[in-house]
């Protein structure tokens, strides 16, 4: 008897808005269904919608399966930031993946990153944070501070996946010139995901969790990035998250969160995000895109 496929399209261009496309086809099917991720018409994607295809697939029963670009430029940059050497790993790729030989650390990205569990996460997330520092620092015109400070939250925003997921995660960082931006002007964009246990489970217990009242991943997203609210007696996950906020209300940026059924954004006047969507699709663990603009380019 043959197992019945569900095919899950990816749109052209993948980034922290249009991943709810995914998240609205996944929704339709039980965790213990098969699917197949068709991204064979993809022509981009951010950091965030690379590693939300790995969250993707460790909240399915069976291993999916995995059509890969068409685009054989496409195919290289994902090879090449590393995309590759997990999905093979949680996903079924069909056809043949190329091969680059290693290249020198780049100063333009942060390659994708498994934020593990164990004994060696310690030492990984350290790596992250420095590569993060480096690349900030190479591509963006900001004061020191501001710069050791970003890097000090996308380290602790890993750390978080560490103490609270209860799984490994993934990050990447990229930077590249944004022509959205009236002058054009260069962005470093981080990503942060994982499928482990959200942020309203992990807020679970807090002193201000609403009694006797809604307890909804919306109110949760608003208690953690809004107000820095964390688990009873530890200052981690929500102060880390404000801290983020602050460095993008300070830096003209962007910051999305997106846990459970909700999403909150802070955007600047050159993007048109909304605030707060709740009802959304339901998809595990915490899912993170910061955009950092530079000065402008002439």
């Amino acid at each position: 008897m043959t197992t019945k496929t569900a095919l899950i399209t990816v749109p052209r261009s993948l980034d922290d808005l249009t991943f709810e496309q995914v998240l609205d086809q996944l929704a339709l099917h039980s965790p213990e269904e098969k699917v197949t991720v068709d991204a064979r018409r993809c022509t981009f994607a951010t950091p965030f919608g690379l590693t939300a295809l790995l969250a993707l697939a460790q909240t399915r029963t069976e291993k999916p399966a995995f059509l890969p670009p068409e685009d054989l430029d496409n195919m290289s940059y994902w090879t090449r930031v590393g995309f590759f050497r997990y999905a093979e790993q949680l996903y079924d790729v069909a056809g043949t993946v190329p091969r680059i030989a290693s290249v020198a650390e780049s100063d333009l990205f942060l390659e994708v990153t498994q934020v593990p569990q164990g004994e060696n996460a310690h030492t990984v997330v350290k790596h992250i944070e420095e590569r993060t520092l480096r690349i900030l620092t190479k591509r963006l015109n900001l004061e020191p501070r501001t710069l050791s400070g970003l890097a000090a939250s996308v380290s602790a925003a890993c750390q978080n996946i560490v103490e609270h997921a209860g799984c490994s995660g993934w990050m990447m960082v990229q930077s590249y010139l944004y022509k959205r931006m009236q002058p054009a002007r260069s962005v470093v964009v981080i990503a942060v995901c994982d499928s482990g246990v959200g942020l309203r489970r992990s807020l679970e217990g807090s002193r201000r969790q609403p009694a006797n009242s809604r307890w909804t991943d919306a109110v949760a997203l608003e208690t953690a990035v809004v107000n820095g609210m964390s688990r009873l007696g530890d200052p981690s996950r929500g102060q880390r998250l404000k801290g983020f906020r602050g460095y993008v209300y300070g830096h003209d940026g962007k910051l999305s969160v997106r846990s459970g059924t909700a999403r909150i954004a802070y955007a600047p006047r050159w993007d048109d995000d909304v605030p707060l969507k709740e009802n959304l699709a339901p998809f595990p663990g915490v899912q993170i895109q910061v955009t950092i603009p530079g000065g402008a380019t002439t």
